[in-house]
């Protein structure tokens, strides 16, 4: 389907994207659309009162979280096809980005309501940007598991990533989550980013095993970690000594022989068949 989401034809909800700190990057556009609405609809509605009394701006709010945005969403749809001009926003940065709101987003369209962002600020690029690390191309995952065996499951999968990966934490959990790191992704190139916008900003650029001795207690706020892609051989004509070593790099990093073999035929071109005869030998 087509449609123009300012042609006045179907009803909007906007999706507006809040300061991951500093107040004072709420853009003139953003303070325009709160206040032509009529309803906030929000994360946490403690968090976005402040953001609006910053700002002296008093509207209505609904909190649409986690656990209850599924029946919020309808809610929220039946109210914007009644007419009520609403706006949803996270407690930081954009919504649906490691946060609430995709299940609203996709209630709205399915009920014929367009979708439309507003932008500002975003952790992961923020981060990224002055990293110092590649950014032509990268890959966002945000939160890993807060399961030790999940987690380290979800970096093994991640490990022969060739983008820069963009991953966040949060303070309790940031020293095991570091030390998996380096002992899964091994000694790469990183950036810890914490604090960012506020006073206390910081970037820590250093390589994970590095990183991972750092003194947890000394790692406060919400924190973005920037790192280093896999550096994997480029396609060529290899030996067969060569082909081991790429595919042990896998079985390393906690692929199955299987799924080394498949991956080490995937970015070297030589046929599954060959590489699988190596390993087995």
């Amino acid at each position: 389907m087509r449609s123009l989401n300012f042609d006045g034809k179907l009803p909007l909800l906007y999706l507006v994207a809040t300061p991951i700190g500093n107040l004072d990057e709420v853009s003139p556009r953003t303070l325009s659309i709160i206040k032509e609405a009529d309803l906030i609809a929000c994360e946490d509605t403690r968090v976005t009162s402040k953001l609006l009394n910053f700002f002296s701006i008093s509207k209505p709010t609904i909190s649409l979280r986690e656990h209850n945005e599924v029946s919020e969403a309808e809610n929220i749809v039946l109210k914007i096809k009644q007419g009520t001009k609403v706006v949803y926003m996270s407690d930081a940065g954009y919504p649906c980005i490691s946060d609430p709101g995709s299940k609203l987003v996709k209630v709205a369209l399915e009920n014929g309501i367009n979708v439309s962002t507003i932008s500002g600020p975003n952790a992961g690029l923020n981060a990224l940007v002055a990293s110092g690390i590649d950014s032509d191309h990268f890959y966002f995952y945000g939160f890993l598991s807060p399961k030790d065996k999940e987690r380290k499951d979800e970096l093994k999968k991640l490990a022969t990533r060739e983008e820069t990966i963009i991953f966040y934490e949060a303070p309790h959990r940031i020293g095991k989550t570091l030390k998996d790191m380096a002992s899964i992704l091994g000694n790469r190139k990183a950036c810890l980013a914490r604090e960012l916008t506020k006073r206390h900003e910081e970037y820590i650029r250093m390589n994970l095993e590095e990183l991972a001795q750092l003194d947890s207690e000394t790692l406060i706020g919400e924190m973005v970690i920037i790192v280093e892609g896999a550096k994997l051989e480029a396609k060529k004509e290899l030996s067969d000594k060569e082909l081991i070593a790429i595919a042990n790099k896998f079985i390393k990093a906690g692929l199955s022989a299987k799924d080394a073999i498949r991956e080490t035929s995937k970015i070297t071109g030589v046929n599954k068949n060959r590489v699988y005869d190596l390993i087995h030998k």
